[in-house]
């Protein structure tokens, strides 16, 4: 018996429109109304309320002269992309170094909205360790890798974004309040990392890193995970320097350049200052 063909679920308006969209990569000056009908085949009336649509929602400017040009939502979701497909491949080398170096579970995430997500996971090689997947979303108050990236928002961003966080204390270690947060931020941006101290789970403990792109923004993270009964304090500040160098290489795989960042700089100069008597110390 044949197989049912594969329903395609064709929307005839939004391929339209995407079809209109991919005409503007190749005109530099930007197209009219007109042009656009022109080579798509539709009537001008039909083009003019895509075109309108498209504006609105940010995938199009139109000047004064009735020219359109591509807006700053096809820039920001291309760039969205591009940082997407690349950092968890770019990534992995460093990923599998921290692994094997750490014996504990990395994770890489990046910032979706009020969550970090796990794009990346190596599991430690050791028998106890700890559980968690792929694609699950996890608290910025309350885990490393939250705090690492909300540590380095610009202020404006921060300051907006805070007062949307709910301090849901998910034991008795996670930060209850803003004014706690705020505090707590300061920290992490001074050392350059940041911990979980059974913040997020009991039993869990975690270091943390900023991920920079190509802009100078950090909205990804990396991070060393395990459980308590190996993650002492002192080992948590042997793990720093690690993580953070990590951090930096990927960083720099990306596009970075520490040198136009001072913060960014100072992290790389700790680091390299501490990581040999890091490697001295490690258990």
């Amino acid at each position: 018996m044949a197989n049912p063909p594969k329903r395609t679920y064709n929307i005839t308006a939004l391929q339209r429109g995407l079809r209109i969209l991919e005409l503007f990569p190749k005109s530099e000056k930007g197209l009219a109304a007109s042009q656009v009908a022109k080579l798509s085949g539709l009537p001008v009336s039909t083009v003019h309320r895509f075109l309108v649509n498209l504006e609105s929602a940010g995938y199009l400017n139109c000047s004064g002269t009735g020219i359109y040009h591509l807006g700053i939502a096809c820039f920001s979701l291309g760039h969205a992309a591009l940082g997407q497909l690349d950092i968890r491949r770019l990534s992995l080398p460093h990923l599998h170094e921290l692994n094997t170096q750490t014996r504990e579970t990395i994770h890489l995430t990046i910032r979706q909205g009020l969550s970090a997500v796990y794009i990346e996971k190596l599991d430690s090689p050791e028998p106890l360790r700890i559980y968690s997947r792929i694609g699950a979303s996890v608290p910025l108050h309350c885990t490393a890798v939250g705090k690492v990236i909300l540590a380095y928002l610009p202020e404006a961003e921060l300051a907006s974004l805070l007062p949307h966080l709910e301090f849901k204390r998910r034991t008795q270690n996670s930060i209850g309040s803003l004014q706690e947060m705020q505090t707590h931020l300061q920290k992490v941006r001074r050392s350059g990392y940041a911990c979980d101290l059974e913040e997020n789970e009991s039993h869990i403990r975690c270091i943390a890193a900023p991920i920079w792109d190509h802009t100078g923004a950090v909205n990804a993270a990396l991070s060393v995970t395990g459980p308590a009964v190996r993650m002492s304090v002192m080992r948590l500040r042997q793990l720093a320097p690690l993580v953070q160098q990590a951090g930096l290489r990927i960083s720099r795989e990306l596009g970075y350049q520490a040198a136009r960042n001072s913060e960014a700089s100072a992290i790389a100069a700790k680091a390299g200052a501490s990581s040999g008597q890091a490697g001295r110390m490690a258990i």
